[in-house]
């Protein structure tokens, strides 16, 4: 599996691979889409990473650097929409791509990183635990807009 940062060439198959999480259909390619796709791309601190394998994306995860006051300055990085398609689960590739994510906090001095999953699954939940989160930690919210 190859791991990099996503490119323009990302978006159709990114947004097929977004089906498998919770119940999102995918949108048809318009001009507002990639115009959002072109302001993530070029957003410093917008990281789509995404793994591939035999020229077919099959796990991504989002990580966002977010700029602080506290804590020296350093910033902190979110992890969202982390993502395997389901035949290629198992194989390690999630864990990869989240390493890869974290390697991308640790070059930008962040102080932590922080993910929340949707899933209540305790497969899903080991999961993270052994990918070095502590789901211990922290307690967290959620509010819908």
């Amino acid at each position: 599996m190859h791991i990099r940062e996503a490119g323009r060439e990302d978006l159709a198959p990114l947004l097929r691979l977004y089906t498998y999480l919770h119940d999102n259909p995918e949108p048809p390619l318009s001009a507002s889409i990639e115009d959002l796709w072109d302001g993530i791309l070029a957003d410093n601190n917008h990281h789509v990473v995404v793994g591939v394998t035999d020229g077919e994306l099959v796990s991504s995860c989002v990580c966002v650097i977010v700029p602080n006051l506290t804590r020296g300055q350093r910033p902190y990085a979110l992890i969202e929409n982390m993502v395997t398609r389901a035949e290629h689960r198992g194989k390690g590739y999630a864990t990869r791509v989240l390493h890869f994510a974290r390697d991308l906090a640790v070059a930008r001095n962040c102080s932590k990183i922080m993910l929340m999953t949707g899933s209540n699954q305790e497969s899903t939940l080991n999961f993270y635990e052994k990918a070095g989160y502590n789901r211990q930690a922290k307690t967290a919210f959620h509010q819908a807009l």
